[in-house]
């Protein structure tokens, strides 16, 4: 006479499958924060301002220490122009760079481009607004004589990413919340699939 399962039995598949559900979502979750990418934590000026006095530098600080020898910031005026000066340099979680004369009064959009500290690149751009332009760069003995503006010799600090892409277009990786619902929604089915065959 076959003996029959008791209630204790019958639930063991089920209680390992959702012990393992629960085990996938908490390593997928862990995984999704770990991996997170740099964002924003603010910029000098900031982001938004209004500035009386042209910067001599600007820069952007970050939730983490970016990689910073592949870090490049570009600085475009209201004209276009770029004023950006030589290499972006990081200090801890801070990307900077020096900016020539800013001869117009308006909008000026800092873009950058990071690696994060993930791995992944991270491109952006902040702005501010300056209401009195520089004064004339007569006394402004520059190290070379690359103009203020910029257009050349900044191969090294390619504008048009940073600067086209929106705030914090992150570069790549799917949330992790997308797998737990992907995990949540297969392990479901099995448990299901297995309690009809038992019924």
């Amino acid at each position: 006479m076959p003996t029959s399962r008791t209630p204790s039995a019958r639930t063991r598949p089920l209680a390992a499958l959702l012990g393992g559900l629960l085990a996938l979502a908490v390593l997928l979750l862990t995984a999704g924060t770990a991996s997170a990418h740099d964002v924003v934590t603010g910029s000098d000026p900031a982001d938004g301002s209004t500035v009386a006095t042209a910067p001599t530098q600007v820069s952007v600080t970050f939730s983490d220490d970016p990689q910073g020898q592949l870090s490049t910031l570009t600085v475009v005026g209201p004209d276009g122009a770029h004023h950006e000066q030589g290499q972006a340099t990081t200090q801890g979680s801070v990307v900077s760079v020096p900016v020539g004369p800013l001869g117009q009064a308006g909008r000026y959009e800092v873009g950058y481009r990071i690696i994060s500290s993930d791995g992944h690149p991270t491109t952006g751009s902040v702005t501010f607004d300056l209401t009195t332009p520089s004064a004339p760069a007569s006394t402004a003995a520059a190290p070379g004589p690359a103009a203020p503006s910029g257009h050349a010799g900044h191969e090294a600090a390619p504008p048009s990413p940073a600067a086209a892409a929106g705030p914090d277009s992150s570069g790549g990786g799917v949330p992790a919340w997308v797998f737990v619902v992907i995990a949540i929604v297969v392990v479901g089915g099995a448990v299901a699939l297995v309690l009809r065959r038992r019924a």
